[in-house]
């Protein structure tokens, strides 16, 4: 069972938070609390597997509140955030402070469009009971949550089995991440020189949000980082995120690669989907790629790092130790689809040295050995 504790000062949202999450026979809202202080005393008192806590609140605010609890007394935490650019600008900043994940709070009609939401809220707080709070140990497992048929990667664009000729294409890079990946993603750029090949980036993440953290990557990292636009150029030094709730694909013409952007269906209940972008990366760059897949619930990304793999791309998986949740990482290296499995902080490295030419795996740096049909693309 999952002790939840619901911090919010609407009585409404508490009582729908509550409602909705009592939803899951496998989660108990243990309590509730109207503000930082009394959420402090039912925190000793009631002992939760996890908090909701909303952003702002009366007394103390929700950042203030997760960074003290941080350092005094880690747990995990699911953010309930506004839908506007405050909102999201301090969502990014409680997600570096240690939250494991958000939702956000849906605007207008707020009763009913929080009912619309709720198996987004159980399957992230349930994500968060087993994540790994400190990137060293893990919670005790979960059953898997009930949900309704996914769409895979062949809704939006066809398997093909023909990778593109190696001569004359520029070298690319492409990363999906989902639970964890805002700071996961933020670790590999803020390392990268800013003469790096270019970058594309999917981060399931929803409308608005996509906005703050593409502006607060760029920031922050030496590259220039851009939410995508339809048609924009995919030029070197330069980094390009998904936005929220379109899918991001790499397209080729002969100026080159440039982003192309799908409102097609979810692919593995997301949009943006990271299968979407990698299957785009593997019939447009084939083995002039490289595939990162960071931490994150589910496994999206998986099949078509694969494909990455088979096309004769360089491709990495983040490591359990140091993932927030070894879904989609994890997912990957049952497929064989990684040829490397490293920690967060040796992927930069890895990326720099791999974009020098050079097909073997930094000394030190653990490597699966080719097998399958990573060794059939000739992968060595």
């Amino acid at each position: 069972m999952i002790r939840v504790l619901v911090i919010d000062d609407s009585a409404l949202v508490r009582s729908l938070l509550k409602r909705i999450l009592e939803q899951d026979p496998q989660i108990e809202v243990v309590g509730t609390a109207a503000d930082a202080y009394i959420a402090r005393e039912k925190i000793k008192k009631l002992h939760p597997d996890v908090l909701t806590l909303d952003v702002e609140m009366p007394k103390m605010d929700g950042i203030t509140f997760l960074s003290n609890l941080m350092r005094l007394h880690p747990l995990p935490v699911v953010m309930v955030s506004s839908l506007t650019r405050k909102g999201a600008e301090v969502t990014l900043q409680a997600l570096e402070l240690g939250a494991i994940d958000f939702v956000a709070k849906p605007q207008g009609d707020f009763a009913g469009s929080l009912e619309t939401v709720s198996r987004e809220i159980i399957q992230k707080v349930r994500t968060a009971a087993r994540a790994n709070i400190r990137a060293a140990s893990r919670r005790r497992p979960v059953a898997p949550l009930s949900v309704e048929e996914k769409q895979t990667v062949d809704a939006i664009i066809p398997e093909s089995r023909r990778h593109p000729a190696a001569s004359g294409l520029p070298p690319l890079i492409a990363i999906g991440a989902s639970t964890g990946g805002t700071e996961a993603i933020k670790d590999v750029l803020v390392e990268l020189p800013g003469n790096m090949p270019p970058i594309v980036i999917t981060q399931h993440i929803p409308p608005g949000f996509s906005t703050a953290f593409a502006q607060r990557m760029n920031r922050l990292a030496q590259l220039r980082v851009h939410e995508a636009e339809e048609g924009q150029r995919i030029q070197p030094g330069n980094v390009y995120i998904a936005p929220g709730a379109l899918h991001l694909l790499v397209a080729r013409d002969s100026n080159g690669y440039y982003c192309s952007l799908s409102d097609g269906p979810r692919v593995n209940r997301h949009k943006p989907s990271v299968d979407v972008l990698f299957r785009s990366v593997a019939q447009t760059a084939g083995r002039n790629a490289t595939g990162v897949i960071l931490t994150g619930m589910g496994d999206d990304g998986a099949r078509s790092l694969l494909e990455m793999r088979e096309a004769g791309a360089r491709t990495i998986a983040q490591d359990e130790e140091s993932s927030v949740v070894w879904g989609m990482p994890g997912a990957a290296v049952k497929r064989d689809a990684a040829e490397q499995i490293l920690p967060l902080e040796k992927i930069p490295s890895a990326l720099v040295y791999m974009q020098a030419g050079n097909r073997r795996p930094l000394r030190g740096q653990p490597s699966l050995q080719p097998t399958g049909a990573a060794t059939a693309a000739g992968i060595s």
